[in-house]
């Protein structure tokens, strides 16, 4: 697939939503400037500048989830491929626990959930035999209202750091041989939803009845 192709699909994948601005204001932006959509890699107003790119990585990976998804039906929500695989509601629901957990991770400094926080997010952050027993009967509202909560929290939380933060190593996570810094542990939330959102493709395309498509 030549590139002009691949970034047309990638355009129209996302343009759904209605925030992005003309691809000509895009890339005429200033440095730093965000205005101009979601396709606008760095710095975002409010936050410090590291802190601002990993927010547009996570604005752009959260905004292609919620288009994969769009309008899926409980039914197709709940299609388990075959005995090993995770349902897309499932995995929806895991990007919202991944995000939990790093959220009182980083910002907490804490290493493992509340019984309450369990009671929502041990399913879905374990998947496996447990998310395919427990995560199903939702309507996509469900997952989305979640994951949304979670992140609004985390973008709040990230307005309140700086980039001395965003970039010291955290000798609680790592150790001496594997130092990790807190901006690890948010690309790894990016890359973590962009790996994920392969699979709810992947899975969408097997769906029963679903089209053919190029994606």
């Amino acid at each position: 697939m030549q590139r002009r192709t691949f970034m047309q699909k990638a355009l129209a994948a996302t343009a759904g939503l209605g925030v992005l601005g003309s691809l000509s204001n895009t890339a005429t932006a200033a440095p730093g400037n965000t205005a101009g959509g979601l396709y606008v890699i760095g710095p975002t107003e409010g936050y410090s500048p590291q802190i601002g790119t990993i927010v547009s990585m996570l604005n752009y990976n959260r905004n292609t989830i919620l288009q994969v998804t769009k309008d899926m039906t409980m039914e197709q929500l709940d299609h388990l491929f075959d005995a090993k695989a995770n349902t897309i509601g499932s995995l929806i629901m895991h990007l919202g626990a991944v995000d939990k957990y790093y959220q009182i991770n980083s910002f907490e400094g804490r290493d493992d959930m509340t019984p309450a926080e369990k009671k929502i997010w041990e399913a879905a952050m374990e998947l496996g035999d447990k998310g395919r027993k427990e995560i199903r009967g939702h309507e996509l509202k469900y997952y989305v209202d979640l994951i949304t909560e979670v992140r609004e929290k985390t973008l709040a939380e990230f307005k309140k750091k700086d980039d001395a933060w965003l970039l010291a190593v955290d000798p609680k996570f790592g150790d001496e041989k594997t130092p990790i810094n807190t901006y690890w542990k948010w690309f790894h939330v990016c890359e973590h939803e962009s790996n994920h959102r392969g699979q709810i493709t992947w899975l969408k395309k097997r769906l029963p009845g679903a089209k053919d498509s190029g994606e």
